[in-house]
């Protein structure tokens, strides 16, 4: 697996974990249909939370949230409806972005929740 991968894999891991310790109950991990994945979708309370997670060993190129550019929010309103229509009939629905800032095996990587994101 290329290191990139390795440390997005790792940065699901971390926000799963944060999301969890936070109250949220993890559903997917992952998902994929068709064309369509998301990274996390979560629960808390009554409402549907899909988060997009976003990994970088460091900020020198930027915040690992701007990495979510027109074209993927695009993708991720797309996989989101498809979800939704396929899964469920939550009133609530939520779309959140961490972005996870550290190395593998760093015990104290910086986490930014970004809660309630509009898509497009």
């Amino acid at each position: 697996m290329a290191a990139h991968n390795e440390l997005g894999k790792w940065g699901e891991e971390v926000a799963s974990e944060f999301l969890q310790h936070q109250g949220y109950e993890i559903l997917e991990r992952d998902w994929k249909s068709g064309h369509h994945d998301l990274d996390i979708i979560a629960t808390k309370g009554d409402t549907l939370v899909f988060v997009e997670v976003k990994t970088r060993r460091n900020r020198l190129y930027g915040n690992p949230e701007e990495a979510i550019d027109y074209k993927k929010r695009l993708a991720l309103q797309s996989a989101i409806n498809h979800y939704v229509k396929s899964h469920c009939a939550y009133a609530n629905v939520r779309f959140d972005v961490i972005s996870i800032v550290g190395m593998i095996g760093n015990n104290m990587p910086e986490i930014d929740h970004i809660m309630d994101v509009t898509l497009i």
